[in-house]
């Protein structure tokens, strides 16, 4: 773990990844094979202001009286409860005793969303409709939250959005890929094109799937050969992402949505989780430590691949990141 100062470490603990697992594509894809356990939640459908609805997952859903801890869960790119980090989480929270939900980008939960757009990585509208939600639900509640890879990028958008009127007494983000252009270019690149093209075929599929319902030619002028022709991100981008959503293309999409240049406006205590080897980004995407503000903590292992961070070994994995985000919002909470 790079030493960022005593202060902005404090109880958290250093990455150690497991003999044998030091490889960044070993870290990033063991975890999704050998920490398959379900999980069973409560379903909870919350509409939208727009028509729409995004689905939350609840671990154990609380009386509106609570005064017990509620942490917010914000999964990645075309991730879900049916993601290994997702499910991690939930149970850490729970064993803190405190109450853990999901919500699921639109069209995640396994049901389409009904609008013609979908999600995002700087789209905040829905997360700051649903924290504001709870915070109306559970007025007693302390409420934090976590977000990885996509949706930690939203959420540090939305906490410097916020400003000092934010709900949440403190935020986590891991594997974020704060400044997407970067991003875009570097999973296009050697084995990385694996995760891409995986992630794309699954955007591409929900799009087709909403043309019944949507005409997106008209709308933004896409013909289904078009988007079935999407091979990469910025191709997914320029043609779906940025016209549905209001941008002029993708780089002004990844301009406009990156939370990079957010992060000096974040007023409420904030912990950045990365790793230099994620094979999503590059280390030109982190910000200098020196120029973050201090409630705004920076930490980098030197291992860890893309929201893997396994210590332990390979027969008794240890999934860190199940410990150092509640460890680090307890001093919150």
């Amino acid at each position: 773990m790079i030493d960022v100062s005593q202060s902005q470490t404090n109880s958290l603990s250093a990455f150690i990844p497991a003999r044998g697992l030091g490889n960044p594509h070993l870290q990033t894809l063991l975890p999704r094979f050998i920490n398959r356990r379900p999980l069973e939640v409560t379903w909870q459908a919350l509409p939208l202001p727009d028509g729409d609805f995004v689905d939350l997952a609840w671990r154990t859903q609380p009386a509106s009286s609570t005064a017990t801890p509620i942490v917010a869960v914000f999964h990645g790119l075309e991730g879900s409860l049916g993601s290994s980090y997702a499910r991690d989480i939930l149970r850490a929270i729970e064993q803190r005793g405190w109450h853990g939900v999901l919500m699921h980008f639109r069209g995640c939960s396994g049901r389409l969303n009904r609008l013609p757009r979908s999600y995002h990585s700087g789209e905040t509208g829905d997360a700051r409709y649903f924290l504001s939600w709870l915070r109306e639900q559970y007025p007693h509640a302390p409420l934090a939250a976590v977000g990885y890879s996509l949706g930690g990028n939203m959420l540090l958008k939305l906490q410097a959005e916020w400003g000092n009127v934010s709900p949440l007494r403190a935020a986590v983000s891991v594997s974020a890929p704060l400044k997407l252009d970067i991003c875009a270019d570097r999973i296009n690149q050697g084995f990385s094109k694996v995760y891409e093209r995986h992630l794309v075929k699954s955007l591409v599929a929900k799009v087709l799937a909403k043309f019944a319902d949507h005409d997106y030619e008209q709308l933004i002028g896409l013909t289904l050969q078009q988007i079935e022709r999407a091979r990469t991100f910025r191709q997914f981008d320029n043609r779906f992402t940025a016209p549905i959503h209001g941008f002029a293309d993708a780089d002004d999409y990844y301009r406009q949505s990156s939370a990079f240049g957010y992060l000096g406006y974040i007023q409420q205590p904030a912990l950045i989780i990365q790793a230099f080897d994620d094979p999503f980004m590059t280390p030109a995407i982190l910000p200098d430590p020196q120029q973050l503000p201090d409630n705004v903590q920076l930490a980098v292992s030197q291992r860890g691949g893309h929201v893997g961070f396994v210590g332990g070994s390979l027969l008794r994995p240890r999934y860190w990141l199940t410990e150092a985000v509640p460890g680090y919002l307890a001093r919150f909470l």
